[in-house]
């Protein structure tokens, strides 16, 4: 074989294998990620949150179920849902089925637009301009995801704000809409949460800089949210491609530090950016970014 077809041969096996990694075992590998986070009021126990997002659920996804199903064996004390649960008109079941175990937990959860929104084909490379237009699919049915984790006694902070006593710790929550597609009122939680709880929460699908400054400005401790899928095809050694938002690439998954600095907390806002733990159907692919839940472990900050 001459040189000038051997190269090209051994570009498109490479390609392939890659694309083969990406689609067929990578964004199958579930993972969960740990994190300790200190910002509980000091000499304050731990207390552990099991964070959800981006579950992009299929009925058919039940390596997935089954997984996300297994996690109630961590036993967490909160569970926290950040939303784009569904990829499928019938979904639902298959959401709750997985969820089932940690319902029985004390849990609080946002929505995202794949909750509301059916998937839909798209040019990836929309994906690098910032200002794209956004098209919607059908319809979901969201309100029985909603009514099915609601009803289990879960919090509902879309656009809201709330309480749990877990653990014998009192946390209070604030939470909004989908900011990627506009859907937040941070006006109807806005002001200082209560200075008395043990931990302040807030929740948000899409890391948007703009309602990260307001929670960080308000003096939230915590700050969880998705959407990101971590970049979902990562570059070794250069990271996230895109964010899909307007976060910046170095904060697109884990856990970071968001400035204004609040009253007390000179550094920022803690911000936990999960990575998710699905894909599109329609971009079912993921590269040196597996999908993951994140199990944080809140410790007592420093007197």
């Amino acid at each position: 074989m001459r040189p000038t077809t051997a190269v090209p041969a051994a570009v498109l096996a490479s390609a392939t294998a890659g694309v083969a990694y990406a689609s067929l075992y990578e964004r199958n590998r579930w993972t969960l990620r740990r994190f300790a986070v200190p910002v509980l009021p000091p000499g304050s126990a731990p207390l552990t949150v099991l964070h959800l997002s981006d579950l992009h659920m299929t009925a058919q996804q039940r390596s997935k179920q089954e997984w996300v199903a297994s996690l109630a064996e961590l036993e967490p004390d909160l569970v926290v849902n950040t939303g784009d649960n569904l990829a499928g008109h019938d979904a639902v079941p298959g959401t709750l089925r997985a969820l089932e175990p940690l319902l029985n937990r004390p849990g609080a959860f946002v929505l995202g637009s794949n909750d509301y929104f059916a998937p839909r084909p798209k040019n990836p490379l929309k994906y690098f301009k910032r200002d794209h237009k956004r098209v919607h699919g059908d319809p979901l049915p969201w309100r029985e995801l909603r009514d099915g984790l609601a009803g289990r006694g879960w919090l509902d902070l879309t656009n809201a704000t709330g309480a749990l006593d877990v653990g014998g710790r009192r946390i209070v929550f604030g939470g909004v809409d989908d900011s990627h597609i506009r859907r937040d009122r941070y006006d109807r939680i806005a002001g200082p949460p209560d200075a008395g709880a043990d931990l302040r929460m807030g929740l948000a699908h899409s890391p948007e800089p703009r309602v990260l400054d307001r929670f960080a400005t308000d003096g939230y401790d915590l700050v969880l949210c998705g959407h990101t899928h971590g970049g979902q095809l990562r570059i070794p050694f250069y990271g996230a491609l895109v964010t899909n938002c307007g976060i910046d690439r170095d904060r697109v998954r884990w856990l970071h530090r968001w400035a204004p600095p609040a009253p007390g907390r000179p550094a920022g806002t803690w911000l936990h950016v999960s990575a998710g733990l699905g894909t599109s159907p329609y971009a079912p692919a993921r590269f040196a970014c597996p999908p993951e839940a994140t199990f944080l472990t809140l410790t007592a900050r420093q007197g």
